[in-house]
Order: structure tokens, then sequence, then C-alpha cells
């Protein structure tokens, strides 16, 4: 079992995106298999075993998601934040301008993938796990 204080001090340590792969072995530990964030608004819906769900409050105001999905655009700038060129809040302004409406980090498979508000999967990124 595992609690929003927790998955929210764990995601406290990120920095940049290079911070991410200890990130996700450290909630993978704490028992979660999966979780949704979505973009518009910094709101996170967490999937543990047994049906376990739990949900954290928006972060940051409601931003437009566009309608013009790019993953091109998407590719790149997750490429320019595991370099450390953005925070968070940028890199979140930047895919949603890319289209992304949300992305979900599957600890199982180690993938995130991100949407579109179609609900397509724009880009599916593996997640080194550092072990």
């Amino acid at each position: 079992m595992f609690t929003v204080q927790q998955m929210k001090a764990a995601h406290a340590k990120v920095k940049t995106g290079a911070d991410f792969p200890g990130y996700v072995k450290e909630i993978k530990q704490l028992g979660l298999i999966h979780y949704d964030f979505m973009v518009k608004d910094g709101s996170t819906v967490y999937h543990g075993a047994g049906g376990l769900q739990v949900s954290s409050d928006p972060v940051y105001p409601e931003k437009a998601i566009s309608e013009a999905a790019s993953p091109a655009a998407v590719k790149q700038i997750i490429s320019e934040h595991q370099q450390g060129k953005s925070d968070f809040l940028t890199f979140c302004d930047l895919v949603a301008e890319a289209g992304v409406e949300k992305w979900v980090v599957d600890t199982e498979a180690m993938v995130c993938s991100y949407y579109d508000l179609l609900g397509n999967i724009m880009l599916a990124e593996p997640i080194p796990d550092g072990y």
C-alpha cells in the first residue's frame, strides 16, 4: 500500500528528466503498478495491487491541450527534458502544446506512454530500470 504523500515525496526528488528512472524505481518499490498524469492540470491517479487507486489534486491551473498532436515534437521535448534542458512545469507546457493529454507510467512494463486527446499513443518510451 502507498499514499499520495509517498508518491509526492518521491516525485519531489525529481529535478530533471535525468532523475526520472530513479523516481520510477522508488515508486515501483512502494507498490505502484502504473499512474496516469493529466497534463491539463497536473492531477495524477495512482494504481496499485488489489485495485488500490489514489488520486492527487491538480498542481497547476488548467492549460489547453493542442488538438494538433505532434509525436515528433513530443519526442524532441522528451529528449531535451532528459538532458536537463527544462524543468517539470516547462515540460508540461511544451507537451500540452504538442498535443499530449496525459502520460501513463507503467512500472511493470517499464514504459512511459504519451496519449493525445483522442486516446492514441503518440509515443511510448522505455524507462531505464537503473538496476
